[in-house]
């Protein structure tokens, strides 16, 4: 008879064994779900808070972290409409950006390319009318030299020291009256520092600096 129950209450146990990790087994299960369904939750939420925020200029992001951003979005693939509306909207928008940046530093490698090529022409006609053994040859490269500029009278501003980011100039000058001085003095002391230009390209004003 002992033996008997001792058998039931060996199955019964192997029962409520089985029984309770079956239990447990749902039990993850339905947490695993739960903390699924919190993820996507959370990341459709960041992801709209975010997406208006760049549609809105409310970030302070640079264009580059507010593409890396909307591509982690894009990778998470939430499927969510209101998402999926969002990014279509914050992707025309920073393609405009993009093309906008582009365009901008292409017009500033121009104006560096410009300007630099203004800068050699410059210092080499000053120094070829200072060494002009021919007042003819020097008047020439004078005229050539002026139809880069707006007017003879354009004004010419000579840095003669820098200290702490300011700028002492000497006395103001026109480029005509400078030509002339340096065909006169047969010396060029001073190389170009900054020029600006006119609408139509040509130079308005014209800053130098002692070499």
């Amino acid at each position: 008879m002992k033996s008997k129950i001792t058998t039931v209450m060996m199955v019964l146990l192997a029962a409520f064994i089985t029984l309770g990790g079956t239990t447990s087994c749902k039990s993850k299960k339905r947490l695993a779900k739960e903390a699924a369904e919190a993820e996507y939750k959370s990341r459709v939420e960041q992801s709209v808070r975010d997406l208006n925020s760049i549609l809105d200029d409310e970030t302070l992001w640079s264009l580059e972290e507010k593409e890396s951003r909307v591509q982690t979005i894009k990778d998470w693939n939430l499927q969510n409409a209101e998402v999926d509306d969002l990014l279509s909207q914050v992707e025309k928008k920073l393609a405009r950006e993009r093309a906008q940046r582009d365009e901008e530093e292409r017009r500033e490698r121009e104006e560096r390319e410009k300007a630099n090529a203004t800068d050699a022409v410059l210092g080499r006609n000053f120094v070829s009318i200072a060494n002009s053994n021919s007042i003819s040859h020097a008047n020439r490269v004078i005229n050539e030299t002026m139809e880069m500029f707006e007017s003879p009278n354009v004004p010419v501003l000579i840095i003669i020291k820098q200290n702490s980011g300011f700028n002492d100039y000497d006395r103001p000058t026109t480029i005509e009256k400078y030509l002339n001085y340096v065909k006169d003095q047969k010396k060029a002391t001073e190389k170009v520092f900054q020029v600006k230009y006119n609408n139509n390209g040509k130079i308005n004003e014209l800053e130098l600096i002692k070499k």
